[in-house]
């Protein structure tokens, strides 16, 4: 989490460079300043949802402390990747974008509260929906972007797309549904085996819950008692198809059976990273693995090719939007609690949306990887590899 709190603190920074509410004026003039940050709140006590339970006899804390600093920062971090969501949105229309696109947005408490929960040192595998978590472990938003659009200064260079972005620590990105259950149980048994106290956050969805290989995951990590968080989603619909129609039981949180589960509001960034917090230290205390169900929501379709709209109502989706979205709620609470400005706000969101398009002019114009480069980096090693085209004369170098 440094790294991204650094991050978003230099940012803040250059984009204030002055207390809050002073006006920008010409050099020589008179500033006027409204209020300094000796006027905000600097630390409140805000209470959160209880989690519900499974094997286990406490939980989560009932109340979760917020700085100033902090609540900015997760402020800025959910706003970010709203904001690229929706320039990925318009270049995707734009067919700027093309092939397999899943957008986060409305799950911007569960990328944040997990990233705020954990340290940069630990471990994060998720499924194909995975933008949020390479801007959060730490890549710009113009690396993502421009890897959207398939350029050569995208994060994979341009060639793993919406579903293959990589970080520090961060394995992806998988397009197949359920597989990284099993690579996160692994990373997690190279913790242990390491003996280094880290843990491994290994995320999945409700459509990826009834696949076989997450159980078979689950039997191995609960063996060796594995310091592996396994973490469901619930975004309430799998594809096009609502969890009570796809599920037995929508208990995903007790699915472990035999491995302690908690049930988290997944709307509430505050609520997340204590939950976080908790299993993390369940993981660090030897105690194996724990599940984590996240009851969250997502605003745009399945994917880009889904209007999302086909199977549950406009209705619906504004009623979440109005009453339990993740970038309000936590406004909300630091303005009722004199914690920011609204004009603080403000300028923060100003900030994001030129950052964001400053990035998408970057990833419209950047050039596109050379065909030499096609078969690079297959190996970690630097031994060049002859790979053979679709024209049996006509051979790559694969070069790493």
């Amino acid at each position: 989490m440094k790294n991204m709190l650094t991050t978003i603190s230099n940012a803040l920074c250059r984009m204030t460079g002055r207390n809050v509410g002073a006006q920008t004026v010409s050099e020589g003039a008179r500033v006027v300043v409204s209020r300094s940050f000796a006027d905000f709140t600097s630390q409140a006590s805000f209470d959160i949802k209880e989690c519900e339970l499974h094997r286990l006899e406490e939980g989560p804390p009932l109340k979760a402390e917020l700085t100033r600093e902090q609540g900015l920062q997760y402020y800025r971090v959910m706003q970010t990747v709203r904001r690229m969501e929706l320039k990925a949105d318009q270049l995707y229309k734009q067919k700027i974008i093309r092939g397999f696109c899943h957008l986060y947005d409305g799950q911007e408490a569960c990328a944040v509260g997990i990233e705020s929960g954990i340290n940069p040192s630990d471990h994060l595998i998720t499924a194909y929906r995975a933008h949020g978590y390479t801007y959060t472990r730490g890549i710009a938003v113009k690396e993502i972007l421009a890897e959207l659009t398939g350029r050569r200064g995208g994060v994979a260079k341009g060639k793993g797309g919406s579903m293959h972005m990589y970080a520090p620590n961060f394995y992806g990105g998988n397009g197949i549904v359920g597989a990284q259950v099993p690579l996160g149980a692994g990373i997690a048994l190279a913790c242990q085996y390491k003996g280094n106290n880290q843990v491994c956050v290994s995320l999945y969805g409700d459509g990826a819950a009834n696949q076989g290989q997450l159980y078979e995951a689950f039997n191995m990590a609960a063996l060796w008692k594995l310091p592996c968080i396994f973490v469901c989603e619930n975004n309430k619909y799998g594809m096009g198809t609502s969890v009570e129609r796809a599920s037995a039981s929508t208990d995903y949180y007790k699915r472990g059976d035999y491995i302690p589960g908690i049930r988290v509001d997944g709307m509430d960034v505050l609520c997340v990273r204590e939950s976080t917090k908790f299993a993390a230290d369940h993981c660090r205390a030897g105690k194996g693995p724990i599940i984590m169900e996240l009851q969250t929501y997502r605003y745009h379709g399945h994917s880009m090719s889904d209007p999302g709209v086909s199977y549950r109502t406009r209705d619906e989706i504004q009623e979440v939007r109005s009453k339990s979205d993740p970038i309000t709620m936590l406004k909300e609470r630091m303005l009722t609690n004199n914690m920011a400005s609204v004009e603080e706000f403000k300028e923060i969101d100003i900030a994001i949306r030129k950052e964001v398009e400053e990035a998408a002019l970057y990833a419209t114009s950047d050039p596109e990887p050379p065909l030499e480069e096609l078969c690079n980096h297959i190996f970690s090693n630097d031994a060049p590899l002859e790979v053979r085209g679709t024209n049996p004369w006509v051979t790559l170098k694969s070069v790493s």
